[in-house]
């Protein structure tokens, strides 16, 4: 590991003392703000030219911050994110603190570093707080970073508000990108809601927006969000194909730090297809194009997909709900129209050492009582179709075994179950790295 990457994951001393000197600026800004004004219109009349050079300089560390970001450099865009928000004079770059915070608390939130990311989450109110205190003043912006705000702190209801205001005022004051912005955090607003057809609906009005705005990132940013809600539906197709639309405006941007979740998504879609090796092609791409120490919260979400589809301890993958199995073996298994033989699996695999009369089968299975001229024949035939199908190389017993009790899965046996549903490790104040500012 080189001194760079190592560097990252040690407490960057500067970045506290940064934040709090800017805290001390806002806090002595509302507690004295006419002088604070007067000694800062003196300092600007006596200092114009190095003040120029300063901002000038602020301009240029924050567009090479974004420039490592784009890049998925986020050690570099830290530091140079970081350089630029010790340049911002308050209350003149108040806005562009806020953006800046916004940048550091998901870098911070991909590290899995919560503290520092609580750090600019306070920061951010608390200059917002400052910049509009006077109601008269409020804007289309000032509503959109309210709900962003908001969403950091998971007031997800007062974020929706203040997103819809930021929505209608931009459109009042005529900001079109302000307007798409909105509209796209909306989106985002329904789905950590759950309001899966909401969400859609307002990416749709994004889609007509975005065929005039040449806005590449959020056009990515869009697919992608597109991509995971047709993955939550089961609308697979659908989903992989927004997913390389999302690779395709990215590329074209030439915008990388999205690479490694597009990859997810698409590996998590054949997953839940029953494509297991393509997926765990996927899985690898996104491991490899990762860098674990910055991309933390990836690193884990990858290696926790690829620890459930391929995991050599793992003789039987089962996904009940798409009626998959995977042996590790004999590979994946359709058992789309195989209902009855998929249920005897399911009981057995779920109660492994368990044995099971004809008696409880014919109960549990086809809800019947036990009738020996119906069911003796029904289950051995039944039974005996299962392991022609799930033991491999002809192999007797190592699955399903029968006894004196009945049927019994073998206990030794190590099986997996897929949950359903989209995992989600932690995020820190409730931002995706896709999300843009």
């Amino acid at each position: 590991m080189d001194e760079q990457q190592s560097n990252f994951n040690q407490p960057n001393l500067n970045q506290h003392s940064r934040a709090k000197k800017i805290e001390a600026l806002i806090a002595h800004s509302v507690l004295e703000k006419t002088d604070l004004e007067g000694a800062q219109e003196q300092e600007q009349a006596s200092t114009a030219i190095s003040a120029e050079q300063k901002r000038l300089q602020g301009q240029a560390h924050y567009r090479l911050a974004k420039v490592y970001y784009d890049k998925a450099d986020l050690k570099n865009a830290e530091e140079a994110f970081l350089q630029a928000l010790e340049l911002c004079e308050m209350p003149s770059d108040g806005l562009a603190m806020i953006k800046i915070s916004g940048f550091l608390i998901r870098i911070y939130s991909e590290a899995m570093k919560k503290d520092e990311a609580q750090i600019y989450i306070d920061l951010s109110k608390m200059v917002l707080d400052y910049l509009f205190s006077n109601e008269n003043d409020l804007c289309a912006e000032y509503f959109f970073y309210s709900g962003v705000i908001a969403t950091y702190q998971g007031q997800f209801k007062e974020a929706k508000q203040q997103f819809s205001l930021a929505y209608k005022r931009s459109q009042q004051e005529n900001e079109p990108d302000l307007v798409a912005k909105s509209l796209y955090s909306l989106a985002q607003n329904e789905f950590q809601e759950k309001n899966l057809d909401q969400a859609l609906k307002v990416l749709g009005q994004l889609e007509q927006l975005l065929r005039i705005l040449n806005k590449g990132y959020l056009k990515g940013s869009m697919n992608l969000l597109y991509a995971q809600i047709y993955s939550i539906q089961g609308k697979f197709d659908l989903a992989v194909e927004m997913y390389r639309k999302s690779l395709n405006e990215l590329n074209h941007k030439m915008c990388w730090n999205l690479l490694g979740y597009t990859l997810l998504g698409l590996g998590a879609c054949y997953k839940k297809m029953g494509e297991y090796k393509l997926s765990l092609t996927y899985f690898d791409l996104a491991l490899s194009s990762t860098h674990s120490k910055t991309y933390r919260r990836l690193a884990e979400r990858i290696q926790s997909e690829i620890n459930e589809v391929y995991d050599s301890n793992v003789d039987f993958f089962i996904d009940k709900h798409k009626r998959l199995i995977h042996e590790k073996e004999l590979g994946t298994i359709d058992f789309k129209h195989r209902f009855v033989l998929l249920e005897i699996l399911f009981l057995l695999a779920k109660n492994p050492g368990q044995a099971f009369d004809k008696e409880q089968l014919s109960l549990l299975i086809w809800k019947e009582e036990y009738n020996p001229l119906i069911h003796d024949k029904l289950i051995y035939t039944s039974v005996s179709r299962l392991r022609k199908l799930i033991e491999p190389n002809g192999q007797k017993n190592k699955y399903i075994i029968r006894g004196k009790d009945g049927y019994t899965f073998n206990p030794h046996v190590n099986v997996r179950f897929h949950q359903g549903g989209e995992r989600n490790l932690e995020s820190i104040g409730n931002i995706e790295i896709s999300s843009p500012i």
